[in-house]
């Protein structure tokens, strides 16, 4: 089995056709269909199945695709290793929105002053989709809230996060408020994500949990547009502290709520420790480390660090 192989195999699939993975690798088709034959051959199974709409990998396929993605990055990163004479490569990490806007740049400016030769690629999304990124093993790490579900993932609790009523500073939110009960909070009207995203599932247990119904005013996913919305004083929300760190935080009022459901935990979630190549083991250190220190200087509000035994 070689590089070049897995390289073409990746690229095939990546395309869903050996025409366009031929102009794109700049070889010609029939090159490509025979190393394809010769690593079937060599493996004893079906990779690839022609179908109507192209190219795609058999079960068996998918799960060596996978793989050979794996295998290509650190093939690449010993290549960097050994040009650079010292700890090099790429890493792909995944932060959620409002993660993102606490942790996202002191982990990059702690990265490049650190491991100056690593490359970062940053991944925003829901915790939900990253997740399914690190089992598909399109990156490396990410933090990611509750439990990881994925085999094969190394998970490390890093922070439990409380929840805050949100509002517009002139909206009818009470100010200078010690905090407000479901109940009470259940009299305004709610600006929230839609009911697949985890943040909404915590929302809809701490209702039910006080046997209240949600005064729905919109359901939005965008945590930018759902924040405009909230400041433009259509609604309240239900949100972590650090959603308000891309925002004018004297533009918002920010109330805690009394409810042993609107908690989450923050996990920093990885691939495990024999697939982590050298640069994502480093990335990994870092990034707990810099979460750490940004919730032990107050830097993320309503943040309560959780300890470990790592």
């Amino acid at each position: 089995m070689e590089l070049r192989q897995l390289r073409y195999f990746v690229r095939i699939v990546e395309c869903g056709s050996m025409g366009r993975a031929a102009i794109e690798l700049d070889v010609v088709t029939s090159t490509l269909s025979q190393q394809i034959s010769r690593l079937e051959s060599e493996l004893s199974v079906r990779l690839l199945q022609r179908t109507k709409t192209g190219i795609q990998p058999t079960e068996a396929g998918l799960a060596f695709w996978h793989r050979a993605q794996l295998v290509l990055r650190h093939a690449d990163d010993a290549a960097r290793v050994a040009k650079a004479g010292r700890l090099a490569g790429q890493v792909a990490v995944g932060f959620a929105p409002s993660t993102s806007g606490v942790v996202a740049l002191p982990f990059m400016r702690a990265m490049r002053e650190r491991y100056p030769d690593i490359s970062l690629r940053v991944v925003e999304s829901l915790s939900g989709n990253l997740e399914s990124m690190l089992v598909a093993r399109q990156i490396d790490l990410a933090i990611l809230f509750g439990s990881a579900t994925g085999k094969r993932l190394s998970t490390v609790p890093l922070l439990d996060e409380r929840l805050f009523a949100i509002s517009a500073a002139r909206s009818d939110l009470p100010a200078n408020a010690k905090g407000l009960s479901i109940r009470e909070l259940a009299a305004f009207p709610l600006i929230v994500p839609s009911g697949n995203h985890g943040l909404r599932v915590l929302i809809n247990a701490a209702f039910a949990k006080a046997n209240c119904q949600i005064n729905l005013a919109a359901e939005i996913d965008g945590l930018a547009t759902l924040m405009e919305a909230v400041g433009s004083g259509l609604g309240a929300t239900i949100q972590p502290g650090a959603a308000l760190a891309r925002c004018d935080a004297t533009a918002f009022r920010i109330v805690p709520v009394h409810s042993a459901y609107l908690t989450r935990l923050n996990q920093l979630a990885s691939l495990s420790d024999d697939e982590l190549s050298p640069a994502g083991l480093a990335a990994r250190v870092v990034l707990k480390s810099v979460t750490r220190e940004l919730v032990s200087a107050g830097k993320w509000a309503g943040a309560k660090l959780v300890s470990d035994d790592s």
